[in-house]
């Protein structure tokens, strides 16, 4: 048992792929491979840097002497400082060009910029494989006619399938910010301590154009196109609000999907998964509470108010820095990752294994169409010679005298059964009003628009994407 706080981000919802991302582990090994890019940047750009010094360093990017850094920062209180004290430790040859021209946001802004894509990443993939799920969920219910709601009552039929369609558009949504936002992320770069690169001045006596040059040379060896055009000591704080508002509108998407299938459990319509020991409540042993639902949206809810962290601090950075960033930044945007990191694992689960009662959702339908259907056989019966004044009366008579039925007295609905025995004002066959009140009929263009939005917006994305269908979820509770 242990006696300090530990976050249950960790321990209990996000993934292990993603606790890796924010890790020390990836922090400072990402620290080194940036002290090993500008070494060999500026070594190319005829810095009196060895080959022997950057295979020294590239030597020790994994073995991280941790102790050595976490003694030295006791005295000097400043952590980049600190470890690259332990780097030339270990590096003797080359502790003489560790951290060459830069400042602490050299590897600090970096990595997290790095950290940041990595995680954007994953994100993706997981919101991909759920699309995936949900397709193959949405074809399978296309023609199955459900009651569609407004304002939570009842409204013209749908079907089960073109729900889900709802569901995964917000999803589609989603997959296309990521892809923005990842097309415009850019590396801090090589910028100096006031973003002036004052001190790459000096390293290449007054030369601009190896500064520029260093500063792409960087950004491709990290893996981007290029970093941003210009900074103060750090990134632009607005790309931190740009990421965490993209993970909000993520987990506004999966809070939708968490309430709705909530309100189908009530209904009995439909439910997540359940497993065969697990207990709904501690004291009604009955209940089968959607607590996967629940707990997606305690999350999602999480990550939605987390995404005002960093527009705060994007708005209230003074000139070209202030450090009161520093402690929320690395709060907040860990944490908003592995919130929703854990939104998408329940999302997942829950998306590969819901369960449909199709009866239950046949008989609200049937409970309910009669209603919704009174303006057909209406339609009809004055093709057959009525007077469309006079059903219209009828229906209403009818359908006041079926409304009290099912409300006054908890009834079944018997508005059809009504009108087929009003022989001399309806004249249909019970089999005519029975053909007209077929739910199939009422659905509209339902299941052809769950085939057309897959085929011309979903397997798009799941063709792009091909390796993400292969993840797998993980919940730990």
């Amino acid at each position: 048992m242990k006696e300090l706080y530990s976050t249950p981000l960790n321990s209990r919802y996000a993934s292990k792929e993603m606790s890796y991302i924010f890790s020390d582990k990836m922090k400072f090994t990402t620290w080194r491979k940036l002290w090993v890019a500008l070494a060999e940047g500026e070594k190319e750009l005829g810095l009196n840097i060895t080959e022997n010094q950057i295979d020294e360093l590239k030597s020790h990017i994994d073995d991280i002497n941790y102790e050595e850094a976490k003694k030295r920062e006791k005295e000097v209180r400043h952590d980049v400082m600190s470890h690259v004290y332990a780097y030339g430790l270990q590096c003797p040859n080359a502790k003489g060009i560790i951290h060459l021209g830069a400042t602490s946001c050299y590897v600090g802004d970096n990595t997290d910029i790095i950290i940041m894509r990595d995680a954007l990443l994953l994100i993706k993939k997981k919101i991909v494989k759920t699309i995936k799920l949900l397709k193959d969920f949405a074809i399978k219910y296309k023609d199955l006619p459900t009651l569609g709601f407004t304002h939570f009552q009842p409204a013209q039929l749908t079907t089960v399938g073109k729900r889900a369609t709802l569901w995964i558009q917000d999803l589609v949504l989603d997959v296309e910010n990521i892809d923005f936002v990842l097309s415009k992320l850019k590396l801090r770069g090589v910028k100096g301590t006031t973003g002036t690169q004052a001190s790459f001045m000096n390293l290449f006596d007054g030369n601009e154009e190896k500064v520029r040059e260093l500063d792409t040379i960087v950004a491709e060896k990290m893996g981007f196109n290029k970093s941003y055009g210009v900074t103060g000591q750090t990134y632009p704080r607005k790309v931190d609000s740009i990421i965490l508002n993209t993970l909000s509108e993520v987990a506004q998407s999966a809070y939708k999907f968490s309430n709705d299938l909530r309100l189908l459990q009530s209904m009995k319509e439909m439910e997540e998964p359940f497993e065969k020991h697990q207990i709904g409540s501690s004291a009604m042993a009955y209940k089968r509470n959607p607590m996967r639902s629940e707990r997606m949206g305690a999350l999602a809810r999480y990550v939605i108010v987390d995404s005002l962290n960093p527009a705060i601090t994007a708005s209230t950075q003074w000139f070209e820095r202030t450090l009161d960033d520093s402690a929320n930044k690395r709060i907040s945007m860990a944490e908003g990752f592995l919130a929703l990191d854990g939104v998408l694992n329940l999302y997942m689960n829950i998306a590969e294994n819901m369960v449909v009662y199709e009866k239950v959702i046949t008989a609200h339908v049937n409970n309910e169409l009669p209603f919704m259907a009174t303006e057909n056989i209406m339609m009809e019966s004055v093709k057959r010679g009525g007077d469309r004044q006079e059903l219209h009366e009828r229906i209403r008579e009818h359908s006041m005298a079926a409304a009290q039925r099912v409300k006054g007295e908890g009834l079944n609905n018997d508005l059809i059964d009504r009108i087929i025995k009003d022989e001399d004002y309806f004249k249909l066959s019970k089999e005519e009003i029975l053909k007209i009140i077929d739910p199939n009929k009422f659905v509209g263009r339902a299941p052809s628009q769950v085939i057309e939005f897959i085929d011309e917006y979903v397997n798009p994305i799941l063709e792009e994407n091909k390796d993400a269908v292969s993840i797998e979820s993980e919940i730990t509770v």
